[in-house]
């Protein structure tokens, strides 16, 4: 049985997951807990605790392919209207609070939802406590390295200039001793796709996280966004986004990197970038021809399948 964790936040950890669901049995989800916008935002400020979004829809990613998954992972994602106390709120993230309410450790309250969702695996919260993201930021494009600090990831990730670099508050939090234990005992480690530096990169701002990351035995990929120019990236090319991979975690190695061909302007540039991180470089045809921008969870599966065979 290969045991997989995936790393990442928010459509594009749920991408993932959908697809290794349909691959492999054992799947563990370590989840970005820096989200301050939204109902996340509101209930994370309100009453202290992890924000539970992007818990939230790697759970439901995760449901099981009958009426009965289907059905509560819509009951999940329910998100209620109107502009009262409940607008905006979805469901999931109430059902998840009031499971933390009742038992502060917030694995147990994820552990139920997921049984409620016959879940093809568990989520965790890379750490134990919220999280900010802050952001060097050039706000004038011709002087990059005249740098601005925004915080929080919500402003990170509409911010309207070129991030160069992220940081956490705390700096050194407290990694989830599961997520570390399930990093140790991983056959493969999925890495993105995701907003790249508030959902995938902050992963490896974790000291702990980060150690047990270079310290697994399991072999890591990195699968690779297809939009390359964000409001988070703007300008940046699949190159870029291996660089700044290294400037972040340079003691990180990687096996393979999963790149569609629609974002691979320079294979060379692109092989070479790669092979800096140790890793071989794997084009496939993942994306969803009728939705730009998003993964095709069954093309998605397919690939990672060839590459786990291998």
């Amino acid at each position: 049985m290969t045991r997989v964790v995936a790393l990442g936040g928010g459509h594009g950890l749920a991408a993932s997951l959908s697809a290794l669901r349909h691959v492999c049995d054992d799947i563990t989800a370590i989840v970005t807990v820096a989200d301050d916008g939204g109902s996340s935002g509101r209930l994370r400020q309100e009453f202290g605790v992890l924000p539970p979004g992007d818990l939230r829809m790697a759970l439901s990613a995760l449901c099981a392919e009958s009426d009965w998954g289907h059905q509560w992972r819509d009951v999940l994602q329910h998100r209620f209207s109107g502009d009262g106390p409940l607008g905006g709120h979805a469901l999931g993230n109430l059902l998840i609070l009031a499971l933390w309410d009742l038992d502060p450790e917030p694995v147990y309250g994820l552990d139920l939802v997921g049984r409620l969702l016959n879940a093809r695996g568990r989520v965790l919260p890379m750490a134990a406590v919220p999280l900010d993201i802050t952001a060097q930021v050039a706000l004038d494009p011709d002087r990059l390295d005249l740098c601005t600090e925004i915080r929080g990831q919500d402003g990170v990730a509409k911010t309207s200039g070129h991030v160069r670099s992220v940081a956490l508050i705390p700096p050194d939090p407290p990694a989830h001793p599961e997520a570390i234990s399930a990093l140790a005992q991983a056959d493969w480690i999925i890495f993105g796709p995701g907003s790249w530096f508030t959902s995938v990169l902050p992963h490896l701002l974790v000291p702990k996280l980060r150690q047990a990351l270079v310290a697994s035995p399991a072999r890591r990929l990195l699968t690779l966004n297809l939009e390359m120019n964000t409001l988070e990236t703007r300008g940046f090319s699949a190159v870029r986004h291996i660089e700044t991979l290294r400037e972040h975690a340079p003691d990180l190695r990687l096996d393979i990197v999963l790149a569609d061909p629609t974002i691979v302007d320079d294979v060379a540039a692109l092989e070479e970038a790669v092979a800096g991180l140790g890793a071989r470089l794997v084009i496939a045809d993942v994306s969803n021809p009728r939705t730009p921008g998003a993964h095709d969870p069954l093309r998605l599966a397919a690939a990672y399948r060839d590459i786990f065979g291998d």
